[in-house]
């Protein structure tokens, strides 16, 4: 192409400027900064999708910004992959006549200004490949610089862009030839750039930035917030979303002019986002930095995460899928506005979205609306990373069940009449830790009738689900104040439910019945009608019936009942959970208690060895104490607990109420200790012989080990010791 004569003070539109050699772009570093005569960074972030081939994004061009030496001169640089380097260089003339308009060249080759007389309002854009025209108001020749500064230009295509003469129009609309934005209206960087950075970019504009995983009530929010004025920020899905609701929306990779890149990894971490959530209202030199820069502020951001739990607790997943959906821009952008919650409402919860139209509407401003929002979000987002942070040591330390520290996540399932008494206030959380996730148990049971549960509901259900849900045939569990007072394993599961009853029909009354087998129609006529055992008149009364199913009769004649009786639907409880409890200023963890007889060995140390029925008892009764306070005694037969001595300070109290309990039937029955005995002359095991006990089971460990067995044989009783101790205080 012919070159101009040297001196020549206007150029031909589109002719390349003298050949001079284009610098090469400078790295960014942290040292990189713009000197004062710079324009705004507005002019390095805007991006102007021009006519022509576009590029994919992949090939996006790149800005590279080089200050100049001489005031109020600057150049730009554009890099882009497999293509020459692209210049703007921005020198202002001396004069100016009212019939000048500036010109800036793009070209793929150098890039200059010139002034050329033009009665044309609006920035134009040509392709000489197409000679598409288009028409982009802009108010000044410097706005005319920024939007330039982020044309994807294509690698042999030159396009003119021209300046208005009227600075009247401080709104940037690209028609539909270049893109959909132009029925959406300018993002705030935009809208600052056209105005030459000169005025605050949240002039008016109420903005709202959302960014959902889960997207329910998505079209009412976004309506809703569309009629009160606000325009729509948005990434990718939640965007799409709500454009096929008919929301206009602006796309967040519009104002911050970079494509989503690193597969979705990096989409909102950027200054124009976080510089319009965290900037403070009421702080001057924050509003004037979002001026200098051309960021918009947000007013209300709406963010839910990465499902992270759903994932890693829907089955087998590799460890790098695991950490491909651990959330990061959300949380950031999450934190930001709960941290500016004073000028920036924060949503994370789609129940939300009805009280935060409401709180628009009402165009009031209460801090202690703002502060709820605040708090469950920065809630939201520990709770999200306690998982993350329990499946990572998992899957790090495999086998060890206690971290160096650990976060526990306990979401509020209901609010408690009161607590142990009256005059204490309670509440009932769930646990949303990883490692009880579809474990069972009463905290996940499903309540088909009844009054509301209380805290003494709760633990005394638990201690009866644990206790059942511990036997393989079918059993029934008669637990009062969380000690199981009687226990029964039939085939025949109403035979198993009268004989738990009888064990003691006193404490019976008014306590939680639970089964492990399902409760049909005739069972619960069973449970419905039965009568005392005291008296044969007095119908028996239960606060709780608890079951892993019921038969559609056999739930609604137990219905009938009573109005207040609770019917529970559980899940059995897994083994290998992580058991908690609270001591002052403190937390007590241990593995739960999942020994059953099948895990142990039951070995004789007496001379007389119990019979194939004598040792079956043992283990019924071995497994009973387990769920009896300390010190616990059990006496049992025939698969029957006859009686139980629970909590007291000393063995020996322990089983005289069990004696107490059992009677005459006690005779050739089996006694199981949850511990040791210390002593045995005088003392419990003799007392027990003296009794006429059959078999006695007992962890052994004692000094005086030796003096129990001397004593059993004494008596011809048969001694087993199970090596295994079952505290529980």
């Amino acid at each position: 192409m012919r070159q101009p004569a040297r001196g020549h003070s206007k150029r031909r539109i589109g002719a390349p400027a003298a050949a001079s050699p284009v610098p090469a772009a400078p790295s960014r570093t942290n040292t990189d900064r713009p000197n004062p005569d710079s324009p705004p960074a507005a002019a390095r972030l805007l991006c102007c999708p021009c006519p022509g081939p576009v590029t994919p994004p992949s090939a996006i061009v790149t800005p590279r910004f080089l200050s100049s030496t001489k005031p109020n001169q600057f150049s730009f640089f554009f890099l882009k992959p497999n293509n020459p380097p692209l210049r703007i260089h921005h020198k202002p003339k001396a004069k100016a006549t009212a019939a000048a308009t500036p010109r800036l060249f793009i070209s793929s080759k150098k890039i200059s200004r010139s002034r050329v007389p033009s009665p044309d309002r609006g920035i134009k854009c040509r392709n000489n490949e197409n000679a598409t025209l288009s028409r982009l108001p802009c108010s000044s020749p410097a706005a005319a610089a920024k939007l330039v500064a982020g044309v994807r230009a294509s690698p042999h295509g030159r396009h003119l862009v021209r300046a208005p003469r009227n600075p009247a129009s401080r709104r940037i609309s690209l028609s539909s030839s270049l893109s959909s934005a132009a029925e959406r209206g300018p993002g705030p960087s935009m809208a600052a750039a056209e105005a030459g950075a000169s005025t605050a970019p949240s002039s008016g504009v109420k903005q709202t930035l959302i960014s959902l995983s889960d997207k329910t009530d998505l079209a009412n929010l976004g309506r809703g917030l569309q009629s009160l004025g606000f325009s729509i920020i948005s990434t990718g899905g939640t965007a799409s979303s709500l454009e096929a609701a008919g929301v206009n929306v602006t796309k967040v990779e519009q104002i911050t002019h970079f494509p989503e890149m690193l597969d979705g990894r990096v989409k909102t971490l950027h200054p124009s986002i976080h510089g319009g959530i965290l900037a403070r209202r009421d702080q001057e030199h924050h509003l004037k930095a979002l001026n200098e820069h051309g960021i918009g502020t947000f007013d209300v951001v709406v963010v839910n995460l990465y499902p992270f739990y759903k994932k890693v607790t829907s089955g087998a997943i590799s460890f790098e899928d695991g950490i491909e959906n651990i959330d990061i821009g959300g949380p950031t952008m999450i934190r930001a506005a709960a941290k500016n919650h004073k000028d920036v409402l924060v949503v994370v919860d789609h129940e939300d979205y009805p009280a935060l139209l409401e709180y628009l509407r009402g165009q009031q401003d209460d801090q202690q609306f703002r502060r709820m929002l605040a708090w469950k979000a920065f809630q939201h987002v520990a709770s999200y990373d306690s998982a993350v942070s329990e499946w990572l040591w998992k899957q790090s330390n495999k086998g060890d069940m206690f971290p160096p520290s650990f976060t526990v996540p306990l979401p509020l399932k209901s609010t408690l009449r009161y607590g142990e008494n009256p005059h204490q206030k309670a509440a009932f959380y769930g646990d949303k830790s990883l490692s009880v996730f579809n474990a069972g148990g009463i905290a996940t049971a499903v309540q088909h009738h009844g009054k509301e549960m209380s805290y003494n509901n709760y633990l005394d259900a638990d201690a009866a689900w644990n206790c059942v849900s511990e036997f393989e045939n079918p059993t029934c569990v008669v637990v009062k104040h969380t000690n199981p007072c009687g226990v029964a394993s039939r085939q025949d599961i109403l035979e198993a439910y009268r004989l738990a009853v009888k064990g003691d029909p006193v404490s019976a009354f008014g306590g939680i019945v639970a089964f492990n087998t399902t409760i049909d129609e005739n069972l619960a006529k069973e449970i419905r009608e039965f009568r005392s055992p005291t008296d044969g008149e007095t119908r028996m009364f239960y606060e709780i019936v608890v079951a892993p199913g019921y038969t559609e009769k056999g739930l609604a004649v137990l219905k009938g009942k009573s109005k207040t009786l609770r019917i529970l639907e559980a899940k059995k409880s897994e083994k290998g959970m992580l058991s908690l409890r609270q001591v002052s200023g403190g937390w007590l963890a241990q593995e739960s208690d999942d020994l059953a007889p099948e895990d142990i060995t039951f070995t004789t140390v007496s001379q007389k060895a119990p019979t194939d029925s004598e040792l079956s008892d043992a283990k019924f009764a071995w497994l009973c104490v387990k769920h009896v306070k300390s010190n616990a005694i059990v006496i049992a037969k025939n698969n029957c607990m006859l009686g139980m001595g629970s909590g007291q300070p000393n063995r020996v109290d322990s089983l005289r109420l069990a004696f107490r309990k059992a009677g005459e039937e006690a005779k050739g029955a089996a006694l199981a200790s949850d511990a040791f005995f210390p002593f045995a002359w005088k003392d419990a095991v003799e007392e027990a012989c003296e009794n006429g006990i059959g078999v006695i089971a007992e962890p052994g460990g004692s000094m005086r080990d030796k003096e129990a067995v001397d004593c059993c044989d004494k008596y011809g009783v048969s001694l087993v010791f199970t090596g295994v101790r079952h505290f529980r205080h």
